[in-house]
């Protein structure tokens, strides 16, 4: 007979299950993770740092390693970050090479100059000023004049003698060399002799002498040579990325070829191996005799201020760059010029050469005195002269 149970021996639940050992090894080792993030997580608080600032602080910190890099890499090639910043704006070289190019003809024009004013000191010479503030004024504006007209001819001549040597070096398939330069000034010379040689025989309605081209284009090589040697050396600087300017450093050297020059002006003059020319001075009686033009024209002046006239040239200028030459023949009176007590001119009139009426100036030596009037345009420097027959007397 079945034993039936009792109603309260029957249990609510079922028992639990034992547990399962793989579960429970599982279990211990997610509390074990868990506890070691956490240990992980309090030790990088600690330290003020969360996992997302970690990530920003090695970001940060591969950036700044990147900008060393460049930084060390841009100082290697010689350059920093703001020397990229600044990068050339002409990097042919352009810009150095026209300054390099007007700085040597600056240099050339002014030692040049200087020379010739030592050399035209000693000499007979007209229109030189005597007063300080005057020299001083007139140094200025032609130095002034000087620079203007360097970068003339730098653009017109000089950067087209470098630009026809790089064409002609790249034709040939060789390296541009200084022997480029110098066999493209003349050719640019004579090119800039023919065109403004033409220019000057339309204004004249007339073209030079053959030999005047010719010296025209042999002192424009001369003159053109150091100047474009000057510009190929400051461009190919610039290309080459090498420090220095070509331009200061022909400034500098032009100093001191001026002050060179002065120096030795000065001891010269100084020491008297050279001396200042003065004109003559001379009187009345010196002005009386016969003077000749060396081509057969002569005038005698007498000491009573009677002339007399013989194939004397008279010029008229036409306006078109000639003068129109007549003989003059005939009696008429002369008067001397003077200043300061010496007689510096001589003030001539012929009556028979059409009311022929000319103010002559005094020059040479007391030992070889001349006279002379200026000719053909005025400041062409053209002048007539008449040198005084040894001897002769009025």
């Amino acid at each position: 007979m079945t034993q039936q149970a009792e109603p309260g021996a029957i249990p609510d639940e079922a028992p639990a299950a034992a547990p399962d050992d793989s579960a429970g090894a599982d279990g211990a080792g997610d509390r074990d993770r868990s506890d070691c993030s956490d240990r992980s997580d309090r030790s990088a608080s600690a330290e003020g740092k969360g996992p997302s600032d970690r990530t920003d602080h090695e970001g940060r910190a591969d950036r700044e390693d990147l900008a060393d890099r460049d930084g060390r890499a841009a100082r290697a090639e010689g350059q920093g970050p703001s020397d990229r910043a600044r990068a050339p704006r002409h990097p042919d070289g352009f810009g150095a090479a026209f300054c390099a190019s007007m700085a040597a003809l600056c240099a050339e024009v002014v030692v040049a100059a200087s020379v010739g004013v030592l050399v035209l000191l000693s000499r007979e010479h007209q229109g030189l000023p005597t007063a300080p503030a005057l020299a001083v004024a007139v140094a200025l504006g032609a130095l002034l004049l000087t620079v203007l007209l360097s970068g003339f001819v730098t653009a017109a001549a000089v950067m087209p003698a470098l630009e026809l040597s790089r064409r002609a070096a790249a034709r040939a398939g060789r390296p541009e060399g200084r022997w480029w330069t110098v066999g493209a000034v003349p050719a640019v010379a004579a090119a800039l002799v023919i065109v403004f040689g033409a220019v000057a025989a339309l204004g004249a309605l007339a073209p030079a002498h053959s030999l005047k081209y010719l010296i025209w284009w042999g002192a424009l090589t001369v003159g053109l040579l150091p100047p474009a040697l000057a510009a190929r050396r400051a461009a190919r600087r610039v290309r080459e990325d090498r420090p220095g300017s070509v331009a200061r450093r022909v400034a500098r050297d032009g100093v001191l070829a001026w002050l060179l020059v002065g120096a030795i002006g000065a001891t010269a003059y100084g020491t008297g191996l050279a001396t200042v020319y003065e004109p003559p001075k001379l009187h009345r009686s010196d002005i009386a005799g016969v003077w000749n033009d060396g081509r057969g024209g002569t005038v005698r002046l007498k000491e009573d201020g009677s002339a007399v006239a013989d194939g004397l040239d008279t010029f008229d200028w036409d306006g078109m760059g000639h003068d129109r030459i007549q003989d003059c023949k005939g009696s008429g009176s002369w008067t001397p010029v003077k200043e300061s007590g010496a007689v510096v001119g001589v003030g001539l009139k012929i009556d028979a050469c059409g009311r022929y009426e000319k103010n002559w100036s005094v020059g040479g030596t007391a030992k070889e005195p001349r006279i002379f009037h200026e000719i053909g345009k005025q400041g062409s420097g053209k002048r007539y002269m008449l040198k005084k027959t040894h001897g002769s007397k009025g």
